[in-house]
């Protein structure tokens, strides 16, 4: 996901957030059977972890933290 590179930290906190919230929400969506995507608990999850890679390689490069 190269989009995720060009988005400023911000961005990327917001974002992580929206994504956590759509898996707690199909876990519970699954839960009453109204979802019928079951890959979209899977993407949003890989989402995620490049969400978390993108920051961690931020911090640890220290560019573009506060940016």
């Amino acid at each position: 996901m190269k989009e995720i590179k060009k988005i400023n930290a911000e961005d990327l906190v917001k974002l992580l957030a929206e994504k956590r919230e759509a898996v707690r929400a199909f876990r519970f969506d699954i839960a009453g059977s109204a979802k019928k995507n079951v890959k979209a608990k899977m993407t949003a999850r890989k989402e995620i972890a490049r969400i978390l890679t993108e920051e961690n390689l931020r911090k640890s490069t220290g560019a573009n933290v506060n940016a």
